[in-house]
């Protein structure tokens, strides 16, 4: 099992940027791939982007691709997403989680051991 801890969130403006970060602890996710989702208040909890264990293969929401980039430094057991451009509509808790199942990097159900989450808030 692995625990994971967001943090980077806030109150931007819109056109504003934030950079989160997931700390891993635990275990190594060196050799695992790693996510990004959000949920907004009364919406489904929606894929944001995933890297896969290289940093090699990134996967992005159609949503967010060219606002956002996520990146991984295996040696800090850490994943970042970059936010850039950032829109009211991304106003969300965002959470980080491990890939422990095989498949889809876009399938909610092949990641596990979630964190609990940073709000994020765009201001238009």
């Amino acid at each position: 099992q692995v625990q994971l801890v967001e943090s980077g969130g806030g109150l931007v403006q819109a056109g504003g940027s934030l950079r989160l970060s997931c700390a891993a602890s635990g275990r190594t996710i060196s050799n695992s791939g790693m996510g990004w989702f959000r949920q907004a208040p009364g919406k489904e909890r929606e894929f944001v982007a995933a890297i896969n264990w290289t940093g090699t293969g990134t996967y992005y929401a159609d949503s967010v691709n060219g606002r956002f980039t996520i990146s991984r430094d295996n040696a800090k057991n850490t994943v970042y997403l970059q936010m850039n451009s950032l829109k009211p509509e991304d106003t969300a808790v965002y959470h980080c989680a491990w890939k422990r199942l095989s498949g889809s990097y876009y399938a909610r159900t092949t990641y596990g051991d979630w964190g609990q989450g940073t709000q994020v808030t765009v201001s238009s």
